[in-house]
């Protein structure tokens, strides 16, 4: 609950900044993309291409988390199969 909770306000925090940081930076500049060209303010423009790269980080991230756990589930398997493999523990007589 708290982490929801911080990751909440953590996010509110991050919006208010970005919304603050296009609000001060008001220079305008034309943006080219090839098939057309529209002004944007250079504020704008910063807070996009960081979202934009936030966005590319989490889903390269994402693979790698997809690629461990796939690997730790072959290993899951691999132990389970060792296990099963593995001859039983005979216990040890007492001698008393």
């Amino acid at each position: 609950m708290l982490r929801r909770v911080a990751f909440i306000v953590a996010l509110l925090l991050l919006f208010a900044a970005a919304v603050l940081f296009t609000a001060l930076n008001q220079q305008s500049f034309q943006i080219d993309i090839g098939v057309t060209r529209f002004d944007v303010s250079s504020g704008l423009a910063l807070v996009i291409t960081f979202a934009a790269g936030l966005l590319g980080g989490a889903l390269w991230r994402s693979s790698w988390i997809a690629r461990l756990l796939a690997e730790r589930g072959r290993l899951r398997n691999a132990l389970r199969l060792a296990e099963a493999r593995r001859p039983p523990v005979q216990s040890a007589p007492d001698s008393r």
